[in-house]
């Protein structure tokens, strides 16, 4: 491990030290918690392991890594200190990107796909690393700019910073092997400091943040995704709440798993920070993960959903209209407390929803009238709603028309919205930032039930378990919420753990999906590098059809592999062209009859040797490997054992290596400017996105993720819900769809059924103040 410390590192500025000390003092006091609980666990889970195993042997084992662990166990934290202090104190030293596995001298001349040990413990480490980073996106992308003004330099990158995950997995790597545990205990360790010490990564991060920016790195520095916005308003489709690719003015892609809670940006379409209570949002905002700058308070203000409404009552009180809400009619008569009618609604939470006819169930609007009935048969016929309150059904009303249109008709969803109707409307009179308090787990339940019909699943994608645990939940809300907020929390935490454990099964599924994806596109590209290079070699020769033949089948297995298993920059690879140059030359009929290796010549011993140790090495038999070899060193000498159309018959029952993989794909037609731009940001997009795809001319959609992408070979890979494989297809296709607007990424705004019922409703606000206002500016012009 490097030895550099932040006090010895001559290269920092005295205030840099400074803040860096400060800073390291803060993660090393966390990390240092956090590994010691760590390897608490990981000592656990050994024991655990000694007592189930199916042998001695296997035991044995275990119980020696168990002692090797409480021999050296004092060596980990220190190690992995100086290694973290090492790479915070080297922020200003030339950087030098870490070397892959693949570009490490092999000593040995054994041809295999992997170094086993090695592949295993980056495939584990990769994965962990993706992991944080794929849901820590915008506070490491925060560090990365904080830590490049340190530097002096651009912002890091994922690589270079210190914490970052794959940072922290590279220190923890180099000082496991002071434990001097085998390769299954190692695995399990990344498993436990995965689970243990990078628990609640991205909040820790976000403190990071905030202790520099205390220090004066970039203070108020906040990361806002642009999006487009919504001119218009318009709700005729119920598409639009996903921006279409073709605009490419999208917000901040999806890539969480449905059903999974995130820090919602519903409550800011448009509308004013609150005035009458800024610090509260801000701290409402900050304890959800979201960023504040300044003073500005990032929830919106329930008063101007007020101003909203009253544009829109005004707008229904025109000689056209002939609907009043209730809203409307609030202040006429005798206004009641919010307390009676709590009261009253908590009258209604028990009883059985009725039905009226003509309708498949009751709609919030029902609901409002069956109160205001009940409150004027309790306190009199002019008993009556204050404002704020009758404003606060009429916004749930306008939401729950909102989140129906989200919901398949024939879903459970539908009869769990209506129960919960009664419960909600107590949430949002006991607490009106309801409407603005991101992740209110009143909010969060609704939204959960509604994603568990949503419109866009298909039939495989829905979950009996999930619907079983979303019905206990609103029993219980049904039975137990009188005003009591931890009701719906505690309720919503059970729903959220369940939706954690779906989303760590589709994960692993998605994971095992990727890596057969990306062996896959490693196969095909190397087959055609392999094709490539026979191809250059042959280049002005003319070789024998059959020779020809070998080429481009036995020695293409033993060109392919050699790039898979060395890469195009390794001595393997060179090697293995000079030798297809001089099969090329041995065999070509342009080549001297006096060379040596030369056709009609004398065979090159050496030649055939080379070439039959290569195609064993590759799995062909020893007869088979002898025989190809030696009509590869001369097209003209005759093979006494083995005939040519006897080994056409064993070279095609063997079958091609790869052959599946390697498709000839014909040259996609050349894209139009739309086409291509729509390609171009595809290219630009993370892993995990979530696009819906437009399945019928009904503009039903399904959601994909697109789970891996290759920009090299334009492969891409879908996976549905669960992880499981749905199918894979070309950027390049998908970017003509995108274009057609057949298909459209889902951003993490309106990914929710929740977040793009609000963007709709306040889309509907809006339309009608505006249409009320321009109307009047209209009557008042001359």
């Amino acid at each position: 491990m490097a030895s550099a410390t932040i006090a010895s590192a001559a290269s920092l500025p005295p205030r840099v030290r400074k803040i860096l000390d400060t800073f390291f003092t803060q993660v090393s006091a966390d990390l240092g918690s956090r590994i010691n609980l760590m390897l608490v666990d990981f000592e656990h889970q050994l024991f655990k392991q000694a007592e189930r195993a199916g042998n001695h042997a296997q035991q044995s084992e275990q119980f020696a890594n168990l002692h090797a662990l409480r021999q050296n166990r004092g060596d980990l934290l220190p190690l992995f200190m100086a290694g973290l202090e090492a790479e915070v104190a080297a922020i200003r030293e030339p950087h030098a990107a870490p070397r892959e596995s693949r570009d490490k001298h092999v000593q040995h001349r054994t041809m295999t796909l992997v170094e086993h040990d090695d592949i295993e413990q980056d495939v584990a480490l990769s994965e962990i690393a993706r992991h944080h980073e794929l849901h820590a996106q915008t506070p490491l992308y925060l560090m990365s700019q904080r830590f490049g003004v340190l530097a002096a330099a651009p912002a890091f990158d994922a690589t270079r910073l210190p914490i970052g995950p794959q940072a922290l997995c590279r220190i923890l790597r180099a000082a496991a092997t002071s434990l001097r545990i085998d390769l299954p205990s190692q695995l399990l360790l990344y498993k436990c400091f995965d689970q243990k010490s990078l628990s609640n990564y991205g909040r820790w991060i976000d403190e990071l943040n905030a202790l520099l920016s205390r220090e004066g790195v970039l203070p108020g520095l906040v990361f806002t995704p642009r999006r487009a916005r919504n001119d218009h308003g318009s709700i005729a489709s119920r598409r639009a709440a996903s921006a279409p690719l073709g605009a490419l003015d999208t917000g901040r892609p999806m890539t969480g798993w449905h059903g999974e809670s995130t820090a919602s940006t519903w409550s800011t379409f448009g509308l004013d920070p609150a005035p009458e209570s800024p610090q509260r949002h801000k701290r409402a905002a900050a304890s959800n993960g979201m960023v504040v700058a300044g003073n500005d308070a990032v929830a919106a203000s329930f008063a101007t959903l007020q101003q909203l409404l009253s544009s829109r009552h005004a707008a229904q009180m025109a000689p056209s209209s002939g609907h009043l809400g209730l809203s409307a009619l609030a202040g006429i008569g005798r206004p009641l407390s919010t307390d009676d009618l709590l009261s009253t609604l908590r009258s209604l939470q028990a009883a059985p929803a009725p039905v009226q006819p003509g309708q498949p169930h009751r709609s919030m609007i029902n609901l409002q009238e069956a109160l205001l009935a009940q409150v004027r048969e309790q306190y009199g016929p002019d008993a009556t709603l204050v404002k704020e309150d009758a404003d606060t059904f009429e916004l749930l009303g306008m939401l729950y028309n909102e989140i129906e249109r989200e919901v398949q008709r024939d879903t459970q969803a539908v009869d769990l919205l209506v129960r919960l109707q009664v419960p909600v409307a107590q949430a949002a009179l006991h607490d009106r930032e309801f409407f603005l308090r991101p992740q209110h787990p009143a909010r969060e339940l609704l939204n959960s039930v509604a994603e568990s019909g949503a419109t866009w699943l298909g039939d495989d994608d829905v979950d009996p378990q999930l619907v079983t645990k979303l019905q206990h939940a609103v029993d219980r809300v049904v039975t137990d919420y009188h005003g009591d907020e931890r009701v719906f929390e505690e309720v919503n935490s059970e729903v959220q753990a369940h939706f954690n454990a779906m989303a760590r099964k589709a994960e692993m599924a998605e994971r095992r999906h990727v890596e057969a994806a990306r062996g896959k596109d490693r196969l095909e590209v190397a087959k055609h590098r392999a094709s490539e290079a026979i191809e250059t070699a042959l280049q002005g020769r003319t070789p024998q059809k059959f020779v020809h033949a070998l080429l481009n089948q036995a020695w293409a297995d033993v060109l392919t592999l050699t790039l898979l298993r060395n890469g195009d920059d390794s001595e393997e690879w060179r090697e293995q062209q000079e030798i297809t140059q001089r099969i090329v030359a041995a065999t070509s009929a342009e080549t001297s009859g006096g060379a040596e290796t030369g056709a009609g010549g004398r065979v090159d011993a050496e030649l055939v040797r080379q070439i039959e140790s290569a195609l064993v090495q590759v799995g062909y038999h020893d007869q088979e490997a002898a025989a190809i070899a030696r009509r590869l060193s001369n097209a003209n000498r005759e093979d006494e054992t083995v005939s040519n159309t006897e080994l056409s018959v064993r070279l095609k029952a063997r079958g091609e290596f790869g052959e599946q993989a390697l498709a000839k794909k014909a040259p996609p037609p050349k894209r139009t400017s739309k086409e291509q731009k729509c390609h171009e940001y595809l290219r630009t997009l993370p892993f995990g996105t979530w696009f819906e795809f437009t399945s019928n001319q009904q503009g039903d959609v399904i959601r994909q993720r697109l789970s891996w992408f290759n920009p090299v070979t334009d492969n891409a890979l879908f996976v549905n819900q669960r992880g499981q494989r749905i199918g894979e297809q070309s950027l390049d296709s998908l970017a003509r769809l995108m274009a057609r607007e057949q298909v459209h990424v889902v951003t993490e705004d309106k990914g929710r059924p929740i977040d793009r019922a609000w963007h709709a409703t306040l889309g509907l606000l809006r339309n009608l103040a505006g249409g009320h206002t321009a109307a009047a500016t209209h009557g008042a012009s001359p």
